[in-house]
């Protein structure tokens, strides 16, 4: 009897849990903004999840809210969330890409995986984009990445966003490259103090 007694009451709490996510949802896209700030704090547990809180995302206009979805998104930190992110870095609203960025530092292990994909991305700005989030993102190849830019990279403000970054994170490894760098831009005067500086920090003068 026991037994069944706990098959009934685990049946119970499956549907009240499943009852909750319902009304979760619904609050997600409540008229009241109070209310959708809690459903996306609260719906981190429910199913699809994630794809719930991207879809508001991009149609949210309160800040309030929209912080709580990114956190939400960060403490999801699945792939389907890091596409998400990723794809807030093509907005046009200039406060959701760098709430993205922001959002992105924030998963070093699961953004390192993309991050080379993002650094050789078509747009200029999506590799800007990617760099700034090197300048938070606690990995352990955040200089080999720099350092790629800068050897690689034929878009000049690109190279400058990260040898600006090399000047305060970069070791004796960088030098090189940064040598390629003036010598890749000779006509570029912001790329030739920026790389020495970077250089003079990094050696120490």
């Amino acid at each position: 009897m026991a037994l069944k007694k706990s098959r009934k009451k685990n049946t119970t709490q499956s549907q009240n849990e499943k009852r909750d996510c319902n009304q979760i949802r619904n609050e997600l896209l409540s008229d009241d903004a109070s209310s959708r700030r809690w459903a996306a704090r609260d719906i981190v547990n429910c199913p699809g999840a994630t794809h719930m809180l991207l879809d508001q995302l991009n149609n949210e206009e309160e800040p309030s809210v929209r912080q709580v979805i990114l956190s939400s998104l960060t403490q999801l930190g699945d792939p389907e969330a890091v596409e998400g992110l990723v794809n807030c870095l093509r907005s046009e609203d200039a406060s959701l890409r760098n709430e993205a960025i922001e959002a992105m530092k924030q998963l070093p292990e699961e953004v390192a995986p993309i991050m080379a994909t993002l650094l050789n991305d078509p747009d200029p700005d999506v590799r800007i984009f990617a760099v700034n989030i090197l300048e938070s993102l606690c990995h352990d190849d955040v200089e080999q990445w720099l350092v790629s830019v800068i050897r690689d990279d034929e878009h000049v403000n690109v190279c400058a966003t990260a040898v600006d970054l090399l000047g305060e994170v970069g070791s004796e490894i960088s030098i090189e490259a940064l040598t390629g760098l003036k010598d890749r831009f000779t006509e570029e005067p912001y790329i030739q103090f920026a790389a020495d500086l970077a250089m003079k920090r990094i050696s120490g003068d």
